[in-house]
């Protein structure tokens, strides 16, 4: 069983948001943040990387973890703002969102991975592997997934025939197929390579 490390330098009631994301590396559909406060007092027990839950546990642990959190928030960026700024800084702009949509106001934010918004409300530390180490940011990743996930299946019946339900917007074999015979629809990411080619002129 793989160790948690918690943050135990900090003052006893500091309020921590931890941040996540999914659905940066979809060829359609939003990328959704979420970021969410923890209650020490209301503990969830199997909080844990998102990835490494089946859909089962995560649907299981999304409602306790709106329930027993001290707030929490999940926001999205549509695939237009995803094209007109890049997903890095589409994901940067969820992420610090995703912090001031809190209904209290964090005094420190976790945010998974190794880069931090420019812009936030709080002081912020960047942490790698933080999904699966840090609880909040575990709690926020399976926020995130859950929420996208139920939006790519909504999305599924706006635009059959891509298979959104299944690979939930990803490059499957199955979705690159349908992108091919379908071309795009609109909720693809046209400054992603593979949709984007499909515009472009031949060389040959």
């Amino acid at each position: 069983m793989r160790r948690r490390r918690t943050v135990t330098d900090l003052e006893p009631g500091t309020l921590v948001a931890g941040v996540d994301e999914a659905g940066r590396g979809p060829l359609a559909g939003p990328v959704v943040v979420a970021a969410v406060i923890l209650d020490p007092a209301r503990a969830i027990r199997g909080l844990d990387d998102s990835k490494f839950l089946s859909e089962e546990r995560r649907n299981v642990l999304e409602p306790r973890i709106r329930e027993r959190a001290l707030a929490f928030s999940v926001v999205e960026i549509d695939v237009t703002e995803i094209d007109r700024v890049n997903i890095f800084q589409a994901t940067m702009l969820g992420m610090s969102r995703a912090l001031a949509a809190l209904a209290l106001a964090p005094q420190l934010a976790l945010i998974d991975g190794n880069r931090l918004p420019k812009q936030l409300c709080c002081p912020a530390r960047a942490v790698v592997g933080g999904d699966a180490s840090e609880p909040a940011i575990s709690a926020a990743s399976i926020l995130a997934k859950v929420a996208r996930d139920r939006r790519m299946t909504a999305l599924d019946e706006l635009h059959p025939g891509y298979g959104f339900a299944r690979h939930k917007g990803y490059p499957t074999p199955e979705h690159l197929d349908c992108l091919t015979r379908l071309g795009p629809c609109a909720q693809h990411r046209r400054s992603f390579a593979p949709v984007r080619a499909l515009f472009e002129p031949s060389l040959f």
